[in-house]
């Protein structure tokens, strides 16, 4: 009796272990799928190459934009303590990707696109945050704003929020497929929009001319950006969905020339870019931007 209670006690001990051990792998397995997936995110999003300086190291941020009233800096997005985002929460993180909250409470400068992010499906910012996680520490510090206007982030920001601030509510899941699938890609996650619109003098978008592009003199980049639109004359109407996805996947336009500056920086990434995004969502991407309206806006 006491051999057979010993059997009955040990068999139950081996069977917890088997299935502590099984559900550590799966948690594994889930966290690492979870990842591959951020990382994929993170290519659709060009490799977040606004956070690395041309040749330098990478996800550091400290990469200068001009705005309106100074210039602005982007932030360390590597898992340092002290400069990055090591000692951020999920959350935190979640809030500043998609409210413009930083940690501290204060408000990001709407150069981060955060009002676009705030449509990225929440299976797809969760993915992308555990990306985040595993990007090596790198310590640098963010320059301050350098602004002639002292009260640009704490007053500025929500007025131009309230003015012009368009917000949207995450769904759960990301579209699959078709042209709500390229609409979410291009409006959400590569956020196309955000440089091929021009803007006016305080950097508000002008929505009438989503996607026609801009000149060197106008841009904030200091590049001219070209009218994406389907407009034959002006815009890329007379480029054929293939023609679309091949200069997402290798930078390659339809006379053969490269693209350069910022489009060739978010097709390579920072270590993932366009470059690596599924043939399947460039095609979703091409099919999405050729429905939409014409617009004659010709860009030298």
């Amino acid at each position: 009796m006491p051999t057979s209670a010993g059997f009955i006690v040990t068999s139950i001990l081996l069977l917890n272990l088997i299935l502590l051990v099984a559900g550590r792998a799966t948690g594994q397995s889930d966290n690492k799928d979870q990842i591959a997936k951020g990382q994929y995110v993170f290519a659709v999003a060009g490799g977040c190459a606004c956070h690395t300086e041309p040749k330098k190291a990478a996800n550091v941020g400290a990469r200068p934009f001009p705005i309106p009233f100074g210039k602005v800096y982007s932030t360390n997005i590597t898992q340092d303590k002290e400069t990055g985002l090591g000692d951020w929460t999920d959350q935190q993180i979640q809030d500043a990707i998609v409210k413009g909250v930083r940690r501290d409470g204060s408000k990001l400068l709407p150069v981060m696109p955060f009002e676009k992010y705030s449509g990225m499906a929440q299976e797809d910012s969760k993915a992308l945050i555990a990306y985040l996680r595993t990007l090596k520490a790198s310590k640098k510090v963010t320059p301050e704003l350098n602004s002639w206007a002292p009260f640009a982030r704490s007053i500025g920001t929500p007025l131009f929020l309230v003015v012009f601030g368009r917000f949207s509510t995450a769904p759960a899941q990301a579209p699959k497929s078709g042209l709500e699938r390229g609409r979410y890609l291009v409006e959400h996650v590569a956020i196309c929009g955000d440089c091929h619109t021009p803007r006016n003098f305080i950097g508000a978008p002008n929505r009438a001319l989503y996607m026609a592009g801009m000149t060197e003199k106008d841009s904030p980049l200091g590049e001219g950006v070209p009218n994406i639109t389907p407009d034959k004359e002006t815009g890329i109407g007379d480029w054929k969905r293939e023609d679309i996805v091949e200069l997402l996947k290798s930078g390659t336009k339809p006379d053969l020339d490269n693209v350069q500056g910022l489009m060739y920086e978010v097709i390579q990434g920072v270590g993932h870019g366009y470059k690596d995004m599924t043939k399947e969502d460039a095609l979703a991407i091409a099919d999405y931007i050729k429905s939409l309206p014409a617009i004659k806006n010709k860009v030298k």
